[in-house]
């Protein structure tokens, strides 16, 4: 980044002076919390975090230096709660992504959609692979295709469940065109995600675990061995001889 470019040290003190002001607002919300869903705290929580954020990056610009704290997203976690709390009517949103690992496999099961499909007008969909995806989609529901996913030769990606309330269900048609973009967070009941990232958390932890279980098993190790040596010192004979008495080595002769 140019000098032109930097944020003035006077900017980058406002920044800090703004995440103050935000603390003592947050603690005050919290202070005066009317429930486990306030929407002051949700509002002040909010607030503080992109003061936060907006003076870690002034710093980092400025100064090329860094805050020690990791700065939440605000848009990380869902806002309280306010739809109806009876609702009559439920939208569920899906998205499921997939990666394309086998196109041979994947058209091959079209063929056979297509073979199977005596209504069929002769034309060959099942020769590319977005006329394979149209016609395996066309033909399956998307949970069967989820659970068998590997035998169309696609590849789980993330994928996103959100359950929201309505105080009446919506005039057929009314969404079609744009189904997601109406969302209301505040109207999510719940949600529910799958992503590699948490499968990658999880198998860190799992080699952090393996790691420290070796590094115990490495120790005990060593601790008998040691047990051993001691052992072995003290059951020499008194003599001095180095024989330990246990052998009963008989030293007479015939």
């Amino acid at each position: 980044m140019s000098d032109a470019a930097q944020p003035t040290a006077a900017e980058v003190r406002a920044a800090a002076e703004a995440v103050k002001t935000a603390l003592d607002r947050h603690l005050a919300a919290v202070e005066r919390r009317s429930g486990e869903d306030d929407p002051a705290v949700y509002d002040a929580f909010n607030q503080l975090a992109a003061a936060a954020e907006a003076y870690d990056e002034l710093l980092y610009d400025r100064y090329d230096e860094v805050t020690p704290f990791e700065i939440p997203g605000a848009d990380d976690s869902l806002p309280p709660y306010t739809g109806p709390e009876e609702p009559s009517a439920l939208s569920v949103l899906i998205r499921r992504d997939y990666a394309v690992a086998e196109p041979q496999r994947l058209m091959a099961q079209a063929r056979r959609v297509e073979a199977a499909d005596e209504e069929g007008e002769g034309v060959a969909s099942s020769g590319t692979v977005h006329g394979a995806l149209g016609l395996l989609f066309g033909e399956f529901e998307p949970d069967e295709i989820a659970s068998r996913h590997k035998e169309f030769g696609l590849e789980e990606g993330d994928s996103t469940l959100w359950v929201t309330a309505a105080d009446e269900a919506a005039e057929p048609g009314e969404w079609l065109e744009a189904p997601f973009e109406q969302v209301e967070p505040q109207r999510v009941v719940c949600r529910f995600d799958v992503s590699a990232v948490f499968d990658d958390e999880f198998d860190d932890d799992l080699e952090d675990a393996d790691l420290e279980e070796e590094e115990l098993e490495e120790d005990v190790e060593e601790d008998v061995e040691e047990d051993l040596e001691e052992d072995l010192e003290e059951e020499l004979d008194a003599d001095g001889d180095g024989v330990p008495e246990r052998l009963g080595v008989d030293r007479r002769g015939p």
